[in-house]
């Protein structure tokens, strides 16, 4: 019989086709070309294609369908993935295939992949986007593995005294760039079993798989064990923990993936170590061949030296969920509980996931060389060690996904000056270097371009927030009064942890209002950020940034920004001059948010924590303090808050504002410069991830 013909797809399929691969998130043209389909709509659906699409007008949808110019821009989109799709990666130039095929198992608990599918709380999962389309562009075999939470983390808005109101809105799977792999599992929970569903979010060359306990077979309690990102007790967490871990490689066994090296990001992950040892000693495997075994393929990121970012468990509530694991490894309950125990004698001690994994992975890191020697430092009794340089914990820096983050108005700039060959490009991108090259008034005519459409975006939110409490229109009218988009702009926009300390700047309200109200050299503040739901004290700090923005003395020049996400993240890092980071240190384990604004001229003002002693050279940012702490927090905040007043008072104001006869601040600029050519190259996830390969992935795979 002669061959069927295959159907022609419709422009809607074409574009439902092109939307399943995330790769589009990256791609400012395909982008466009989904703004184009309704850009209002678009904007609505928080960039989501598939659910723009279906909702067209019968007039939009036939403009879709029938425009000339539109399908021209549709297939150069489909051509432009193919390209990239088929193009040799630095993987392929650089490491040659010998005896199986390697493949990295990247487990983590939250994924940024776009803001559409909200599966992030914060830090750790926006670095699991960038790793994730890092490994994409540079090749690396690598696949995905996380969870799919019906309602995300949750939607922030304020109440009018500024309390935080928690929302948690029901994400249609049908209706985001996922699709249902057909598979199902059955994971073992302590004595019963729960079902989950397997779906497949696609980011470029990478797949990621994501479990989904949501659906009819389960019962009530375990259909809820997906509904909330680090939602429920604790109970809820480790029951979410072992669904990641053990679900996870189940779920790898169910779509045919056999990776040779796997890697947990963060303690969450920390049962797929225990479940990767139940196998390998059932099949047959000494118990101490088989830990060696699992050790060897393992690799560990540990990313937070904040004790409540460390999972530990009652002894008896870890037990009743890991008893079959002792039974089948032929150990007994002590024993068992040793694994996570930094002090295997103590029956008192909790289980602590971020040692379960460290002692079942022979590659252990930090995210920053600080943090890897804070780590050392911290669990050096873990690995039974006085010395901390002895403990073996090394560390990988941070880094961030350039072209998802660079906004689109920069590209013709490093087009233009750069040459930048974003396809194919290797971990070291040295056009970066080349930064000299871009003449001073145009990027300062661009620094002031992002600013202005940053302010604009500003506006339009806080309208969006006076329209739902349904304040007066000249309430609305006000905002134009609000931000100067000329004026010195400092932007403060991550996790409200306590830690962070957001509102540290105002710890003396009285100078730090006059230095926002210098008629000569004004300033503005915007802060946005998310406290975990529990997290009081995160949201008290927020609580006391929305109070001063009302206040008199800084109403129009401070402004807090409700629900940060992915899109808010992007706008703020591209349209601030000045990045500001005032953690307790050495809590920040790494921090990306400012590796973001040097893409865009941006500058960061930064105690020298994480990643900034590691990038500031004196030319290209401001340090707050020198690096010194105190036993007293108050004294800290003290001496912290009085840098940076001393900061914007003797430099960071007078250097934006001294400007020669054209209006160019010279010297500003030179330190935008400096910033561009010494961090956006080095704090990429390229260089991040080909790092993890040539130090950690490589060798495991080798070794597995």
């Amino acid at each position: 019989m002669p061959n069927k013909l295959k159907r022609t797809l419709t422009p809607q399929e074409r574009i439902r086709a092109l939307a399943l691969n995330l790769w589009w998130s990256w791609n400012p043209p395909a982008q466009a070309l989904f703004a184009a389909m309704d850009p209002k709509l678009w904007e609505a659906t928080h960039h989501n294609p598939i659910k723009t699409s279906t909702l067209l007008s019968p007039e939009r949808k036939n403009l879709v369908e029938t425009d000339q110019a539109f399908h021209e821009r549709l297939s150069a989109s489909e051509d432009d993935l193919k390209k990239y799709l088929s193009t040799t990666t630095w993987f392929d130039r650089t490491f040659k295939s010998r005896g199986k095929k390697p493949l990295v198992a990247y487990f983590c608990a939250e994924f940024a992949v776009q803001e559409c599918l909200p599966q992030y709380s914060g830090g750790l999962g926006v670095l699991a986007g960038d790793h994730v389309k890092s490994a994409s562009d540079l090749g690396i075999p690598l696949v995905g593995v996380g969870l799919l939470y019906r309602c995300g983390y949750y939607t922030q808005e304020f109440n009018p005294d500024g309390s935080t109101r928690v929302i948690y809105p029901r994400i249609n799977f049908d209706e985001v760039p996922i699709t249902f792999t057909g598979k199902t599992i059955t994971v073992p929970m302590a004595r019963g079993k729960i079902h989950a569903k397997i779906w497949r979010q696609t980011v470029g060359r990478v797949p990621l798989y994501l479990m989904d306990t949501d659906i009819p077979e389960n019962s009530k309690q375990d259909r809820e064990l997906t509904r909330h990102l680090y939602g429920g007790d604790r109970e809820y967490r480790i029951r979410q923990e072992i669904l990641l871990g053990v679900g996870g490689l189940m779920a790898l066994d169910a779509v045919g993936l056999k990776p040779t090296a796997f890697h947990m990001n963060e303690g969450h992950a920390a049962f797929c170590a225990l479940e990767r040892l139940r196998r390998t000693h059932a099949s047959g495997m000494p118990l101490d061949k088989a830990i060696a075994k699992v050790r060897a393929a393992g690799v560990f990121t540990t990313h937070t030296p904040v004790p409540a970012g460390n999972d530990r468990f009652d002894p008896a509530m870890a037990w009743k969920y890991l008893s079959g694991f002792a039974r089948e490894l032929g150990i007994s309950k002590h024993d068992l509980l040793a694994l996570g125990r930094e002090d295997p004698s103590n029956k008192t001690e909790e289980f602590c996931m971020t040692v379960l994994a460290l002692k079942l992975s022979a590659r252990c890191n930090g995210v920053a060389k600080l943090h890897g020697d804070t780590s050392r430092k911290m669990w050096a009794k873990t690995f039974n060690l006085t010395d901390p340089d002895q403990v073996p914990i090394g560390s990988v820096t941070n880094g961030v996904h350039s072209e998802t983050w660079l906004a689109p108005e920069m590209r013709p700039l490093y087009d233009r000056y750069l040459k930048p060959k974003w396809i194919g490009a290797g971990p070291k991108n040295d056009w970066w270097a080349s930064a000299a090259r871009i003449p001073p008034q145009e990027l300062w005519k661009m620094r002031t371009l992002l600013r202005r459409r940053m302010v604009a975006f500003i506006r339009n939110r806080l309208a969006e927030r006076l329209a739902r409490r349904g304040a007066p229109l000249e309430a609305s009218a006000a905002l134009y009064e609000m931000l100067d988009d000329n004026v010195l702009t400092i932007g403060f926009a991550r996790r409200f942890a306590t830690y962070k300390r957001a509102p540290l700047i105002f710890k003396d309200a009285k100078r730090l209002a006059a230095i926002l109200g210098n008629k000569d050299r004004p300033v503005q503040l915007v802060f946005a950020g998310k406290a975990h739901p529990k997290d009081i004290g995160g949201q008290q700090f927020a609580q006391e940034i929305y109070k001063f923005s009302a206040q008199p003395a800084f109403r129009g020049e401070v402004v807090l920004l409700e629900d940060y996400d992915l899109e808010l993240g992007r706008v703020l890092t591209s349209g601030c001059d000045v990045w500001l980071n005032n953690p307790l240190r050495p809590q920040e384990a790494s921090g990306t948010s400012g590796m973001k604004p040097p893409l865009h001229g941006g500058i960061n003002c930064s105690i020298l924590d994480g990643w900034w002693p590691e990038a500031f050279n004196q030319k290209n940012g401001w340090s707050i303090g020198d690096g010194r702490t105190f036993a007293v927090q108050s004294k800290q905040d003290r001496y912290d808050a009085t840098c940076i007043y001393e900061l914007l008072e003797n430099e960071i104001v007078p250097e934006f504002y001294d400007r020669d006869r054209n209006g160019l601040p010279k010297k500003w600029v030179a330190r935008m410069l400096e910033a561009v050519r010494t961090v956006c190259c080095e704090f990429s996830s390229h260089r991040m991830v080909a790092e993890y390969w040539q130090n950690y992935y490589g060798p495991a795979c080798g070794r597995a």
